[in-house]
């Protein structure tokens, strides 16, 4: 019998007992009476999460010892306290070894490490000591509280050796082997109300437990032993050393002025004039410090309102710099990143979070913080997100690539389409350090697409820093979607933005797209209304020349690998880059009026692509023909075949223009840049606008069609660039409708008039009275009135 116990229940392997889910590891050099703390680790589901093991042997099943142990692990076991030691598992084996057996108890709990050994390891000393030390007794004095106030409980055995630390730097009491209920009402007892009062060492029992004087102490309080006990921990804390004899609490040296008041009625003679530690943690100022204090904010967060949350999380990174450093990272941290993971704290708190956060090495911070992170993309609190997004460059690194292309990303793509200009400015932003870990299915099928859009937005630096974006991440792209969408994106939204910043820009060309469809769209902005755009565009200009040039001395020296030499970047527009992304946002505002540095900058940007006024007429006309010229030149120009896409920009470069369905490639609001229709005869239209207006004679148009074969088109064209630059009207800049809607069914296409004819009126005037004026008499209205008249009569 004594085999198969020892076989199925006493075996011990050399990890661990057979029931016993737990691996027993080194032990500490110190602990409470006659137990052995050990390290140990979980065998549950392989996670090897830490615990404690506490265990005490010996040879006796009678002995008193294993009676004292069985009682403090159902002591353990039924008293819960957030300040109380938590019980996991505890069980009883018995092991034979020869003749002889041995008896030993396990309790596994929550990893804890003994006071002693942890304040030896922290090393805090001055104030920063004195306010860790204040929150560890808060907390065992609450638990003490709990015990005598609620429970009417006696630990009996409150000192150092009964304390113990969590990983978070919580104080927990445990040492319950004394533990006893309090009898206080049954005044007819004569017996010990503690059975195990002879584990407490002497130099930590009150007079009274010494004299073992139960019916003086069925009269005292429920707290008195306790308190007693309560300030020995207080002498061994501040002492540095453990008690000798009960003489040696008089030595108060060592004691805070703050404290020393409630130190010295904690050990009163008297145990009815002992104070209550309910008491101690009401009325001493020992308690009120920044450690203290911060700490029990963050435990009752969620009773606190808004304005609270508010203050106190934008005080919060100045405070945690000036509190244990230790602390910070082991309490406050965790209890900041739950905060914000459940929903309790405000944005402000993720700032504090961060920095906090940076005093971690890169293995904890992807441990303690990111995970955190991660669940908060999914937050739809905006201010949350907003705070997110404007500190992604403390954490971006971090992230791992499928993390960001499988958590993260599709969360902060919202942003790219939400009603806030912030908001997708800071998404925007948040692509240069995010697009790089994204996969090239996600950059082609989604990002692009919202680029694409963004590329039209109705913020102008918005826009801008979407051209600046592209540039930036083109490295990303693979060849084709490079090829694709760089160039369009470029040449067809940048070159033409109405915001002079915009227009200045870069990607990766090779040399036969700079010399087909680059250089005659840049040159273009070498004669733009804004300075800095001019100044930019020489300077793109001249480079792109030298990689031409480049091409044509390496075609001559027989290299056929020339062709495919492009450039990745212009170091010319490094300025207006670092202008774009450094002032897109101030002060947290979206920069919705940013001075533009042009010649009509006096006006808002509305008025400048609405109305025509003659100033604008004047200053752009040249640059707008050219535009619209270049970009039909360039229609007819080869370009690099690519499998059709989904990114938004391969409709624009194969010419594909539809009217609907739109919405799903980002080009919905752009109009088609349409080349205008030449005159058929520009010196008639020119004579005649010396003549008096009169009504032109309509022609067949079959005839007209055949005076004018399409051979001719572009001949016209090139003689009329000159004759027109001058008068010409600038390219519409916006998809606003023109006014003369019916212009096509109204005016013949080969009427000569039809160029310089007015626009028919936009309001309904009243006709002219019969009579006056030069208009066609009205009918008279008695005939009206006669139909009518006789059509009712019908009837």
């Amino acid at each position: 019998m004594l085999r198969f116990l020892k076989g199925v229940v006493g075996g011990v392997s050399g990890t661990g007992l057979k029931d016993l889910p737990y691996n027993i590891g080194d032990p500490y050099p110190s602990a409470w009476g006659s137990w052995t703390h050990h390290r140990g680790t979980s065998c549950k589901d392989g996670d090897g999460s830490p615990v404690s093991i506490f265990s005490l042997s010996a040879s006796n099943a009678q002995d008193s010892l294993l009676a004292a142990a069985r009682n403090g692990v159902k002591r353990l076991r039924t008293v819960r306290h957030p300040n109380i030691l938590s019980f996991l598992h505890s069980t009883e084996v018995e092991t034979v070894e020869g003749s002889s057996s041995r008896i030993t108890i396990y309790i596994v709990t929550e990893p804890v490490m003994p006071l002693s050994e942890k304040i030896k390891e922290l090393g805090l000393e001055g104030t920063q000591r004195d306010e860790y030390y204040a929150w560890g007794l808060n907390q065992i004095a609450k638990a003490v509280s709990f015990l005598n106030n609620d429970c009417k409980l006696v630990h009996g055995n409150v000192c150092l050796a009964s304390v113990v630390v969590t990983p978070t730097l919580d104080w927990k009491l445990h040492a319950f082997d004394v533990l006893s209920e309090f009898d206080g009402n049954n005044g007819n007892a004569t017996g010990p109300m503690l059975q195990y009062e002879w584990l407490i060492g002497s130099q930590y029992k009150p007079m009274e437990l010494a004299k073992s004087d139960w019916v003086a102490i069925r009269k005292s309080p429920p707290w008195a032993i306790d308190s007693w006990g309560l300030g020995c921990l207080i002498y061994e804390l501040f002492s540095g050393m453990k008690l000798g004899k009960t003489e040696e609490l008089r030595d108060t040296a060592s004691i805070p002025k703050s404290l020393l008041q409630d130190y010295q009625r904690l050990l009163s003679s008297m145990p009815s004039r002992r104070m209550n530690t309910a008491k101690l943690l009401e009325n001493s100022e020992y308690f009120q410090n920044k450690l203290v204090d911060t700490i029990h904010f963050m435990e009752i967060l969620t009773l606190k309102d808004s304005v609270e949350k508010d203050t106190f999380f934008r005080k919060l990174p100045n405070l945690a710099e000036q509190l244990p450093r230790q602390i910070v990272l082991k309490k406050l941290l965790p209890l900041l990143a739950s905060a914000l993971e459940f929903g309790s704290a405000a944005s402000p708190a993720l700032t504090a979070l961060l920095k906090m956060g940076s005093w971690l090495s890169a293995e904890e911070f992807s441990v303690k913080v990111l995970p955190t992170i991660v669940k908060l993309f999914s937050s739809n609190d905006r201010a949350i997100r907003v705070s997110l997004l404007q500190h992604i460059d403390q954490y971006g690194e971090s992230l791992s690539a499928h993390v960001v292309d499988e958590q993260v990303y599709s969360h902060v793509a919202t942003g790219f389409s939400d009603t806030s200009a912030l908001l997708r400015e800071l998404t925007l932003k948040s692509m240069l350090i995010l697009a790089p870990k994204l996969s090239q299915r996600t950059i082609s099928g989604s990002l692009l697409k919202y680029l694409s859009k963004l590329q039209v937005d109705e913020e102008p630096a918005i826009r801008t820093n979407t051209t600046i974006l592209l540039g930036n991440i083109a490295i990303y792209l693979n060849e084709g979607t490079r090829k694709r969408v760089l160039i369009n994106a470029f040449t067809v939204r940048a070159l033409r933005d109405t915001f002079s910043p915009a227009r200045g820009s870069s990607s990766y060309y090779d040399v036969t797209e700079i010399a087909t469809r680059i250089l005659p769209n840049v040159v273009v902005l070498t004669i733009d209304p804004d300075s800095d755009v001019r100044s930019k565009s020489f300077q793109a200009v001249e480079q792109f020349l030298q990689i031409v040039k480049q091409y044509h001395e390496k075609t001559n020296a027989g290299d056929t690998t020339a062709a495919s030499t492009g450039i990745s970047s212009i170091p010319a527009n490094a300025s207006l880059l670092g202008w774009a992304m450094s002032s897109l946002t101030i002060k947290g505002k979206p920069l919705e009026q940013a001075p533009l540095a042009s010649a009509n900058s006096g006006l808002p940007l509305s008025s400048r692509t609405s109305n025509a006024s003659s100033e604008i007429v004047v200053d752009s006309p040249s640059i707008a023909a050219v535009q619209i010229n270049s970009s039909t030149d360039l229609a007819d120009q080869p370009v690099p075949e690519s499998p059709t896409s989904t990114d938004g920009w391969g409709e624009i470069e194969n010419g594909i223009h539809e009217e609907q369905g739109s919405d799903k490639d980002g080009w919905d609001d752009i109009e088609p840049f349409e080349e205008s229709k030449p005159s058929p005869a520009l010196v008639n239209i020119q004579a005649a606008q010396k003549r008096p207006v009169s009504q032109p004679v309509p022609q067949p148009k079959a005839q007209a069609t055949s005076l004018r074969p399409k051979s001719t088109v572009k001949v016209t064209k090139d003689e009329d660039d000159d004759l027109w630059g001058s008068i010409a009207a600038p390219a519409p800049k916006t998809s606003t409708r023109p006014l003369n809607v019916k212009s096509a069914t109204t005016l013949d296409d080969d009427d000569p008039w039809a160029s310089i004819a007015a626009p028919p009126p936009t309001t309904r005037a009243r006709p002219l009275a019969a009579g006056r004026g030069r208009g066609k008499p009205s009918a008279p209205k008695l005939g009206a009135q006669r139909i009518n008249r006789t059509s009712s009569s019908g009837m």
